[in-house]
């Protein structure tokens, strides 16, 4: 069956136990995404970006395929086929591949703090698809944790690449677009629909893209499959249930700025996983974002 819900201009008029549950389902989205670069750059040490972009959509949209048959989800209409193109060139094809581009040339530390600047792409989005209207005080929030987000990225003071870092720029802006056009879909689909179906649309250039792209040697090592097979399950699928499920249920502009926590978990992880070094005023600037994000949620 489908989750319909009736699309609203703001969260304000969405039920508190819908809001509560969407910054619920939202948290565990962002916490399954904040793996995706450390992952990203674990498997292009071992796969080009090109076969790791196709490989990972294809086998997500082979399992989510699986997951719509066996849930016998309803097809998309007609009017649907156009948003889930958008949401498959933004969050299937575009960020993946512009990501993996971006690590040849940066470390995954120095990627992921651009993810700060997703919120603002996603409430943007959000207001131009979806006519969402938040509060001037959202905005104020808003761009306080998009400081303090680029005020940790120049402290960090690593070398930088200027094709990495366009790159990372071009897959914000795609990725906030996928999010916001998925989130809207979502109220009439539901987020594991959306998903499947962008894979799946998606599957035929992304399953001739893989084959045609199969490297000539298969010894990369552990790590690059078990990186292949998270981005593949988890945050080509899984993390996207959770995540348009909070988007439709909480707001896309309030639900959000929980993508301000998202560098700062990828930061932890990039330091436990990958040992690269993580600046001591991490915590400080970690604790500033949840303010922010706290007085987003509040006015949003």
């Amino acid at each position: 069956m489908r989750t319909i819900l009736k699309p609203t201009n703001s969260t304000s008029t969405i039920p508190a136990r819908a809001t509560h549950a969407g910054w619920g389902s939202g948290l565990l989205g962002i916490l399954i995404f904040s793996a995706s670069l450390p992952a990203t750059w674990v498997a292009v040490a071992g796969f080009a970006p090109l076969f790791l972009t196709a490989a990972r959509a294809a086998i997500a949209g082979l399992l989510g395929a699986g997951l719509l048959l066996a849930l016998r989800a309803p097809r998309p209409l007609r009017r649907d086929l156009g948003p889930l193109a958008i949401v498959g060139l933004g969050v299937v094809i575009g960020f993946p591949l512009l990501t993996a581009l971006a690590l040849r040339h940066v470390t995954a530390a120095h990627s992921i703090v651009f993810l700060g600047l997703l919120p603002l792409a996603t409430a943007v989005f959000g207001v131009l698809r979806d006519g969402e209207r938040p509060r001037p005080a959202f905005w104020l929030f808003s761009g306080l944790g998009g400081l303090a987000v680029a005020g940790f990225a120049l402290a960090q003071g690593g070398a930088g690449s200027l094709a990495g870092d366009l790159s990372m720029l071009a897959a914000i802006l795609l990725c906030g677009l996928g999010y916001a056009e998925g989130a809207a879909l979502s109220r009439r689909l539901g987020g594991w629909q959306v998903i499947s179906w962008a894979l799946v649309l998606s599957l035929p250039v992304t399953l001739a893209l893989a084959l045609a792209t199969l490297p000539e040697a298969w010894d990369v090592g552990w790590p690059a499959w078990a990186a292949l097979a998270y981005v593949s399950v988890f945050s080509m699928l899984v993390g996207f249930v959770f995540w348009y499920r909070g988007l439709a249920l909480g707001g896309i502009a309030g639900v959000g700025q929980l993508q301000l926590l998202q560098p700062f978990l990828g930061l932890a992880l990039a330091g436990l996983l990958l040992h690269e070094p993580v600046a001591p005023g991490m915590l400080l600037a970690t604790a500033v974002v949840v303010l922010c994000v706290a007085g987003a949620k509040r006015h949003a």
